[in-house]
């Protein structure tokens, strides 16, 4: 069901989960945030698609796991099928699920966990509204281990879109698998942030990466970095 009316310039938040409480609970953190504002709930994956389509939020908040249409199939719908889709944040129980990781591949930013504190939860919402990936270097390595084939945890001869990338691009690749920001990588390979910007977004257009995100899956993926 749809929410009120968000203020100018706040961040449009949709939130998909079958459990009342759960939708109920979120809506309150959302809410209390003078710069977010929820604008719409729903109960599962095929009801979610056409509300955000409608509604068109910045970011969604989506369950993994609902009836009919999970949260997999529905992220790829939203992503695959409109022009600007909103950011997808998965919100799950374990960080070790194995639909966290297809949520990924499918499309989505990061996830977050249910158990988040309150102050994890706003901060992941502000973090892919303004364009940035959520990711959990160990746990998205450990998902990594058990869904990429065996055959390809081993170092693989750089082809391909990999291949393409110049020596520096590569570190940033490792850089970003690792979980460092921006701020991060400049530090530890002494330049600005201005240039790992230019080095992530040629990363990104060399990959065909949406963000962050899929860079990082496209990475482990081809064997460029291993998950073990």
């Amino acid at each position: 069901m749809g929410g009120p009316g968000s203020a100018a310039g706040s961040v449009r938040v949709v939130i998909a989960d079958d459990e009342r409480l759960v939708r109920m609970g979120l809506r309150v953190v959302i809410d209390a945030e003078p710069d977010l504002t929820v604008v719409g709930e729903a109960a599962d994956g095929a009801e979610v698609v056409p509300l955000v389509r409608s509604l068109r939020p910045d970011v969604v908040l989506m369950d993994v796991r609902m009836p009919g249409i999970d949260g997999i199939r529905a992220t790829e719908q939203l992503v695959g099928g409109m022009d600007s889709p909103p950011k997808i944040l998965v919100v799950t129980t374990f960080e070790h699920d194995d639909h966290v990781y297809d949520a990924l591949r499918a499309g989505a930013a990061g996830f977050l966990l249910k158990r988040s504190s309150v102050e994890e939860m706003v901060q992941a919402v502000r973090l892919v509204a303004r364009g940035d990936s959520l990711l959990f270097p160990a746990a998205v390595r450990e998902l990594a281990l058990r869904q990429v084939p065996a055959g390809r945890r081993a170092a693989a001869p750089q082809k391909g879109p990999i291949g393409r990338l110049t020596e520096r691009e590569a570190q940033v690749l490792r850089l970003m698998a690792a979980g460092l920001n921006n701020g991060e990588i400049a530090g530890r390979l002494v330049v600005s942030q201005e240039t790992v910007k230019t080095h992530v977004a040629s990363v990104l257009a060399k990959l065909g990466a949406r963000d962050r995100t899929q860079a990082v899956i496209a990475a482990y993926e081809s064997g460029f970095v291993l998950p073990g």
